[in-house]
């Protein structure tokens, strides 16, 4: 067996079965769960429409490269969504069966596993980034999120020793689960570590298109290309951008999304995916195509999260330490204040309110000295509205009960 899946943690959701397999809950509540970040919205009818129109698809192997028209649409995409010169479909675009699997394969592509090479995370983070680096042969470096600089990670803190062995770096924009986005100057500072350290970035961007202010978040391709990182001699160099239709589109399902960037790190991306496998069904690829070339279901879909968060966010906090974030569909709130850990806060309003939150420190490790997502819990604004609602009016009476007791 592979010594280093010993190194794998339990699945935060298996962390939480867990803690309440022993809860006894309280029968006057329907549940109403925002543990999990699986989207809850209605997937589009057109995008319904073009899987039932290309179900001939299925009776023909994929390719791993995907076909022209869907690599066309994701280029496309990208052109109008961040203002950046057209990239080649053939070369620096490649269709994926949903960004989680991407970031795991592509560890696998960039780290030599005999060179002791080391995987900066953020911290919290998606637990894939810590997979992928062990199950590469490298290990997890991880940089704290810091609440004073907008859940910023300080890169800075990171001295050279470290650098000198960093293979890849993830970084999650719109972040999961603070919803923290990356300013220009951020990825000015990344990108010259990346040319001085020859490290490749991973570019995590799935939340990109659930954002609360009036202002897209700034994307890593979009970051390059205004710093004039995307021109000759290589272009976007060390730069892989990951996104996917699962929270844009709301079609979790699918299994649909694509990589997109330096088309010699794809080359290699490439030729691992032919052997590993990761191809999208043909049908999958048309229905993906009808969706990348939409945003009336986008516009539409943000204007839901809005009304939730715009409702939902005044009501928690006035009991707990909670902030708007930039962009995403968490939020990331300090319960500090109620005089319960993380984990005791998810246990008792489970069992007295029926609600299911996720603490911060299953999404976190302990590093430097602390757990950055202690005494935190994540809720996933998932579902429609009026149960979002119902939740945070549980949680309200719940943190009023602990304060009465």
């Amino acid at each position: 067996m592979n010594p280093h899946l010993d190194k794998l943690q339990s699945y935060p959701f298996e962390k939480l079965r867990q803690l309440f397999a022993k809860v006894s809950v309280n029968p006057d509540y329907s549940a109403i769960s925002l543990g999990m970040g699986e989207p809850k919205h209605p997937t589009p009818p057109f995008i319904q429409q073009a899987l039932a129109d290309n179900v001939a698809g299925l009776a023909s192997y994929p390719t791993t490269i995907g076909s022209q028209a869907l690599r066309v649409a994701i280029a496309n995409w990208l052109e109008r969504r961040y203002g950046i010169a057209p990239l080649d479909p053939a070369t620096q675009v490649l269709p994926v069966n949903g960004s989680r699997e991407a970031l795991f394969a592509l560890a696998q592509t960039v780290i030599d596993p005999a060179a002791k090479s080391l995987v900066v995370s953020p911290n919290p983070f998606y637990q894939i980034y810590e997979g992928a680096a062990y199950l590469a042969g490298a290990e997890p470096y991880f940089v704290n999120s810091d609440p004073a600089r907008n859940f910023g990670c300080d890169y800075d803190s990171i001295p050279p020793a470290v650098w000198d062995r960093v293979a890849l770096l993830f970084v999650c924009s719109p972040g999961n689960p603070t919803g923290a986005t990356l300013t220009l100057t951020d990825w000015e500072h990344l990108f010259a570590l990346s040319e001085r350290y020859n490290f490749v970035i991973a570019a995590d961007e799935c939340y990109s298109e659930i954002y609360h202010g009036d202002q897209p978040p700034l994307g890593a391709l979009e970051a390059a290309h205004t710093l004039g990182l995307a021109g000759a001699p290589r272009p976007y160099a060390r730069l892989v951008v990951f996104s996917s239709l699962s929270k844009r589109s709301n079609v979790p399902g699918m299994r649909s999304g694509f990589v997109a960037g330096d088309a010699e790190v794809l080359k290699k991306f490439l030729l691992y995916r032919t052997y590993h496998g990761g191809a999208m069904s043909p049908t999958v690829q048309a229905a993906s195509v009808a969706a990348w070339n939409d945003e009336t279901h986008v516009e539409e879909n943000r204007a839901k999260y809005r009304a939730k968060f715009a409702a939902i966010t005044p009501l928690l906090q006035g009991v707990l330490q909670v902030e708007l974030p930039d962009a995403g569909f968490y939020l990331w709130a300090d319960v500090s204040r109620t005089g319960l850990s993380d984990t005791q806060f998810a246990q008792r309003l489970y069992a007295e309110y029926n609600v299911t939150v996720l603490p911060g420190s299953y999404l976190a490790r302990d590093a430097h000295g602390i757990n950055p997502g202690s005494n935190r819990v994540r809720m996933a604004l998932v579902a429609e509205a009026e149960e979002g609602l119902e939740a945070a009016r549980r949680i309200v009476q719940f943190c009023h009960s602990l304060s009465a007791s």
